[in-house]
């Protein structure tokens, strides 16, 4: 499960050298469907770990478990400040796809 970023990483590394060799402005938008799909589920794969790299590094910043409250205590307030913050790092990432 690990090689699957890996792959997708390495073959679009791989369009994007293709794509630099051809002449004209470099653009992140897809001239096919092959490539839309690849850019749709990249750019998926890529938002989804840093939201959640961003939960953990702000559950990592504050005192107490995040995590442990939420799941074991069943507390309500502690989960709303969970989903504001990935939301908030969902914002954030599309935000700098859109450029």
């Amino acid at each position: 499960m690990k090689a699957l970023p890996l792959l997708v990483l390495s073959s679009f590394a791989s369009a994007t050298v293709v794509r630099a060799a051809e002449p004209g402005p470099a653009s992140w938008h897809a001239s096919s469907l092959g490539e839309a799909i690849g850019l749709v589920a990249l750019f998926t794969l890529v938002g989804v770990a840093l939201a959640v790299a961003g939960y953990k590094l702000f559950d990592a910043a504050t005192p107490g478990d995040l995590h442990k409250e939420i799941i074991e205590n069943r507390n309500a307030a502690a989960a709303i400040v969970g989903a504001a913050i990935i939301v908030g790092v969902c914002i954030i990432v599309a935000a700098a796809i859109v450029g």
